[in-house]
């Protein structure tokens, strides 16, 4: 992570910039040509010849795909007001969007989804959720909820999850796709924290000709369209599939750092589970 080191390091708008080019595998040229500029142009503003306007920095961290906090801090080392704001989700002036993200976990059950924070500290859930959670240690269940943490500790879902192996390497993986794309201590301390954690049984494959075997030996026979989530459950194996959903073009911090995830299930085995246990 040594060019995350380099960002941290700087001070001036143009390294910064710099920074997050080297991170996009970008080079001056296709950053010119995709923010209408020149490569001249990004040059000097990258070596602190030229200070930009607050248009251009706008610009380069759209076509960098900057996170929206890192944006104000680009336009506050270029010498501009921070064009961002951070709200409180419980400010009223966010009622509309809580009420609005407060339906959307009702009507997606009795399926499990949430929504979580930037660190994937999770800001709200539905019943789906609690139900999964059922039998997690306790000390685990106090704020502020982890969702990383809740699947992956010795104590947590880890237990319960047939497919650990492979579940908790695509998690982890994720995890650090997100660290290279953005800078975010909360995020590497919780990345650092779950990859530390012992794994008492590596799982079972869905690819070792053991999936769809319920837990009472019945087979489902049902093809996995993406990788499956499965997690026992009162004597049942349920199976779902994760879908994550954000806000396009936020324009507060706070928003910005939201995802929405569902978890679809994956068979009928778990529809009907579902369906009867909601009624």
């Amino acid at each position: 992570m040594t060019t995350a080191v380099a960002i941290k390091e700087s001070t001036g708008v143009g390294p910064l910039l710099r920074g997050w080019r080297e991170r996009r595998k970008v080079s001056q040229l296709d950053l010119a040509l995709r923010a209408d500029s020149s490569a001249r142009h990004i040059s000097f503003i990258e070596t602190g010849r030229s200070r930009p306007s607050e248009e251009i920095v706008l610009r380069l961290a759209e076509h960098l795909d900057v996170p929206v906090r890192e944006r104000n801090s680009l336009l506050l080392a270029a010498g501009y007001a921070p064009r961002f704001r951070e709200t409180p989700l419980d400010d009223p002036s966010m009622g509309a969007l809580r009420e609005g993200l407060e339906q959307i976990l009702r009507g997606y059950e009795p399926y499990p989804a949430l929504i979580v924070d930037a660190a994937y500290d999770v800001i709200a859930a539905n019943r789906g959720i609690a139900m999964i959670l059922d039998g997690v240690s306790e000390h685990l269940l106090q704020p502020p909820l982890n969702a990383m943490r809740l699947t992956l500790h010795p104590e947590g879902l880890a237990p319960k999850i047939r497919n650990l192996r492979e579940w908790r390497g695509h998690l982890l993986h994720q995890m650090e796709r997100q660290i290279a794309l953005q800078r975010s201590d909360a995020l590497r301390a919780v990345y650092e924290e779950v990859a530390a954690y012992p794994v008492a049984d590596p799982g079972v494959s869905v690819f070792d000709g053991a999936d769809g075997a319920e837990a009472g030996g019945s087979q489902s026979g049902v093809p996995y369209f993406a990788l499956p989530l499965r997690i026992e459950h009162e004597g049942h194996l349920l199976s779902f599939v994760s879908s994550i959903s954000t806000f396009n073009t936020p324009m507060d911090v706070t928003v910005a750092e939201l995802a929405i995830e569902t978890l679809l299930p994956a068979d009928p085995a778990t529809v009907k589970f579902l369906r009867s246990a909601g009624s």
